[in-house]
C-alpha cells in the first residue's frame, strides 16, 4: 500500500510535491528513507525532491549523511546525480570526504555514463579540491581526452570553467 508521500511523489508535479512537503515536515525522513531505497518510482523522485527543499547544510540531512552516501554506488545514474546533488549541499565530515572523492572519480571516469551525472560527480572533485588544495595537482589526470570526447562542447566549457577556478 502506497503511503501518502508515494502517492504525491508519482501523481503530482513538483510545486505541489514541494507543497506538499512544506505543509508535511514530517514527511521529510519518510523523502530520506525512499530516497536512499531501492523502491522505485519513488526512490529517485524522492532524492529529487529533497534537493529542492533542503536548505544548504541541511540538519535534517545531515544526520544521514552516511546512509546517503553508503547508497550513491548501487544506483542508477539519474539517481546517483540526484544524491551528489543533496550532498553538494552539505558539509561533509572528513570520514566520509575521501569515500565520496573516490566515488566521485569513478563515476567521472566511467565515460558511458550520462553526462549529467558525471558533470555533478566532477563537481564534487572540484568542491573538495577547493577545500583541500593539495588534490589538485591529481586531478589534472581527469581532463585527459578519453573522459571529455563523450561530452558537449557546453559541458567542456563548464569544466574548463570549474578548472579555473582552483587552478593556482
Amino acid at each position: 500500500m502506497q503511503t501518502e508521500l508515494e502517492q504525491i511523489l508519482i501523481s503530482t508535479y513538483k510545486d505541489g510535491m514541494i507543497a506538499y512537503m512544506e505543509t508535511h515536515p514530517e514527511a521529510f525522513e519518510e523523502a530520506i528513507e525512499l530516497a536512499v531505497s531501492e523502491k522505485q518510482p519513488y526512490a529517485w523522485r524522492a532524492a529529487w525532491l529533497l534537493w529542492s527543499c533542503m536548505e544548504e547544510n541541511d540538519q535534517r540531512v545531515q544526520k544521514h549523511v552516511k546512509e546517503i552516501v553508503n547508497s550513491v554506488k548501487s544506483k542508477n545514474d539519474g539517481h546517483q546525480r540526484e544524491l551528489l546533488k543533496i550532498l553538494l549541499q552539505m558539509e561533509i565530515n572528513k570520514k566520509f570526504e575521501g569515500i565520496l572523492f573516490n566515488l566521485c572519480l569513478t563515476v567521472w571516469e566511467e565515460v558511458n555514463k550520462t553526462p549529467s551525472v558525471r558533470m555533478t560527480a566532477f563537481k564534487f572533485i572540484i568542491k573538495l579540491v577547493k577545500k583541500h588544495p593539495e588534490l589538485s595537482k591529481e586531478i589534472s589526470l581527469l581532463l585527459q581526452e578519453r573522459y571529455l570526447e563523450s561530452l558537449s562542447p557546453i559541458v567542456k566549457k563548464s569544466i574548463s570553467k570549474m578548472m579555473k577556478e582552483i587552478t593556482y
